[in-house]
């Protein structure tokens, strides 16, 4: 990615300037490079618990966005593009408050985010992004480990997360922040 002049800090007013093929992420107005595409398994671990969020949310006031997806974790109403200095692509999110939704995206945290992670992406989503959502008021944090056939699914209680579920292959796990809703993780793993 070609950035304009060295800047000591980015925003959203920047990253709106960029090349639309590039991907990156703002955290506390650093940019962070995307990886290249993900894997076909990461896209269809993704797609399956897209398909079935969005099963469950069909007709529900709740949406569920794919990467990408600009999620601006901090931003509040009246806030500018260069007043905006995080700005995240989970590979899912859950919204349910539709004042935070515009056309660029997400405007606040939202209610659910989940992350797939791959090699070049664990350590910035086990503990940038867990430490990152937490701050900024995520009620719930999936990180799904495609290699292991896991999920880990964490709480915001208190102002700090917590392990609220753990599945793997076969198993059935609550979305804990919508009412009766569990992902068949037999159905996400089919390729892993």
């Amino acid at each position: 990615m070609a950035l304009p002049a060295e800047k000591p800090r980015y925003t959203f007013a920047d990253a709106l300037t960029w090349d639309e093929g590039e991907r990156a992420e703002l955290i506390d107005g650093e940019v962070i490079l995307m990886a290249p595409a993900p894997s076909r398994v990461h896209q269809g671990i993704s797609g399956e618990i897209f398909r079935q969020l969005g099963n469950y949310l069909k007709g529900k006031k709740c949406k569920v966005y794919a990467a990408p997806f600009d999620v601006r974790l901090f931003e509040v109403d009246g806030d500018r593009p260069e007043d905006v200095d995080t700005v995240v692509e989970p590979d899912i999110t859950v919204v349910c408050d539709p004042s935070k939704l515009d056309e660029r995206g997400c405007k606040g945290a939202p209610d659910m985010v989940v992350e797939i992670l791959s090699p070049s992406t664990q350590r910035h989503d086990r503990f940038t992004k867990f430490c990152l959502y937490q701050r900024a008021g995520v009620r719930e944090y999936w990180i799904v480990d495609p290699d292991n056939r896991i999920v880990q699914s964490f709480v915001l209680e208190d102002g700090r997360y917590s392990v609220k579920e753990f599945g793997a292959a076969g198993d059935k796990i609550k979305v804990n922040v919508l009412e009766d809703c569990v992902i068949d993780l037999s159905e996400v793993f089919s390729e892993a």
